[in-house]
């Protein structure tokens, strides 16, 4: 194709540089859909969650604006936290001192499953309307093949000679994108059109992120939030991918991350030009595939999604001992594991726990059920169960887990027979992992066979190409900061 790349670019490594792929994001979908039915929650710190009513203790964020974020109210935290942080405007009183300043205050609201499906059917509308393949990785969250609607011809190539000629000081035909774009292409403008069409028919904001390859599209995505629209076109992909940390590189977590840098690779940049024969011997087979999405190198197609096979959760901490804060934060994944669970219509057979003890060391225990269950009760009870091993060690990071996915309709093993019968898989995994720091999501097509200890090691969603880790700034923070959504999404919560 004539055009494919921008006069002046040099050849991404890439060999298919032609194709086009979107990467839609929805900003912090719960609040927004929030947003959409109340309008005087618009600019406001709006919390989505479960368990703040008085009287109530436990519970999980599902979704915190980007005002609540500044706060340090994030997904996945207990609603405990949340509270204490940015307590509820419903108990802000101004002519009471002891009440808690209203500008210190959020809207709190509960998940309304139903009211989002709505919303979120009508985003999906809008995407397979826009794209012959979707992949949809969750209901905020997708992939797009575009390659056949439009391409990466330069755009308004007549209207920038208009523009010269009569001295009009802005070039017509500069891109109007963040990133690395420097000509607007007709790929930019079918992503704007796309943006377009999902806030204007179902009403919420999203960013979207336009490259080459999966990988390099889901960064770009995250890169200018909320309502982003950043273009990185072939041959500007592994410059764009340069400066960033390692961490933004798809498969590298905190533990790679660490070993990297103690060979001295900090950036994409340096990982991009480290020597592919030293990151194997260091990290085996894994290392030269890192090397080549430092370098922009994704030749993974877009394809439609099938069904996970598990639903995980995790939450970082500071490293604790304290027994309370750790069944607290527990019971919060637990509720949020069980609720995506039933969110999604399928039933469980295993449940795990995941344990990560300082400097990194990783512990799973799990247990099987005699048969599929929905039963957020014991999955909470189980968890904190499984806990119990650890209830002397300090932990820093913690993460529940529910396998062995039945969504066929089936008879549902009870809570007695469980306790009657349930065969224990209790196991430990040592090693690294290198699910991102706050929320692990799950993972679709795990290989058959898949065992519990299987958690350990894998970046979510690592065949799709995701990276869903929660944001610990909020909107003021730096790019590289704020770059993961951290959106509990119905898919998940069930989450950026």
């Amino acid at each position: 194709m004539d055009g494919g790349t921008l006069p002046g670019a040099t050849d991404d490594a890439n060999d298919d540089a032609e194709r086009v792929v979107l990467h839609v994001d929805m900003d912090c979908f719960y609040a927004s859909c929030e947003r959409l039915r109340d309008e005087d929650l618009r600019g406001e710190p709006v919390v989505v969650g479960m368990g703040y009513e008085p009287g109530e203790t436990i519970g999980a964020v599902a979704t915190a604006s980007y005002e609540a974020r500044a706060f340090d109210v994030n997904s996945a935290d207990p609603i405990s936290k949340a509270l204490r942080n940015l307590p509820r405007r419903a108990d802000a009183d101004p002519d009471d001192p002891d009440a808690p300043d209203p500008e210190e205050t959020a809207h709190y609201r509960p998940v309304d499953m139903a009211f989002y499906k709505s919303i979120a059917a009508d985003v999906k509308e809008v995407l397979h309307d826009c794209a012959e393949v979707v992949r949809e990785v969750s209901v905020d969250e997708a992939y797009l093949d575009v390659t056949g609607r439009t391409s990466w011809d330069a755009a308004g190539a007549g209207a920038a000679e208009a523009g010269a000629e009569s001295g009009a000081a802005a070039d017509p035909s500069a891109s109007a994108a963040a990133g690395p774009a420097e000509r607007r292409t007709l790929a930019e403008g079918y992503a704007r059109y796309v943006r377009d069409r999902i806030e204007r028919e179902a009403g919420v904001p999203a960013s979207v992120g336009v490259a080459p390859n999966m990988s390099a599209a889901k960064i770009a995505s995250d890169f200018d939030k909320p309502e982003g629209l950043v273009v990185v076109p072939p041959g500007r992909v592994r410059e764009f991918l340069a400066p960033l940390p390692t961490e933004e590189v798809h498969g590298v977590g905190p533990v790679t991350a660490r070993t990297l840098a103690d060979m001295g690779i900090e950036t994409a940049g340096d990982l991009a030009a480290a020597d592919p024969a030293d990151l194997e011997a260091e990290l085996g087979e894994r290392g030269r595939e890192l090397h080549e999405r430092a370098r922009g190198e994704d030749d993974r197609e877009v394809t439609p999604t099938g069904l996970p096979k598990s639903l995980s959760r995790e939450s970082s901490l500071p490293p604790t001992d304290d027994a309370e804060t750790k069944r607290e934060r527990v019971r919060a994944l637990a509720a949020d594991v069980a609720r995506r669970a039933r969110e999604r219509e399928c039933l469980y057979r295993t449940i795990g726990v995941k344990v990560v003890t300082p400097p990194y060391d990783v512990n799973t225990r799990a247990r099987s059920l005699p048969g599929p269950v929905d039963d957020p009760e014991l999955v909470e009870e189980v968890a904190l169960d499984l806990l119990e091993e650890f209830a002397d060690e300090k932990a820093r990071k913690l993460g529940v887990r529910v396998s062995k996915l039945d969504f066929a309709e089936s008879d549902q093993s009870t809570l007695g027979g469980f306790e009657g019968n349930a065969a224990s898989d209790d196991e430990n995994a040592g090693g690294e992992d290198d699910a991102p720091d706050d929320v692990q999501d799950d993972v679709p097509h795990e290989p058959p066979g898949e065992a519990i200890t299987d958690w350990v090691g894998r970046e979510p969603g690592a065949e799709e190409g995701t990276n869903d880790a929660d944001d610990a700034d909020g909107a003021g923070g730096t790019r590289a900061a704020r770059n993961r959504e951290g959106q509990a999404s119905l898919g998940e919560f069930d989450a950026e």
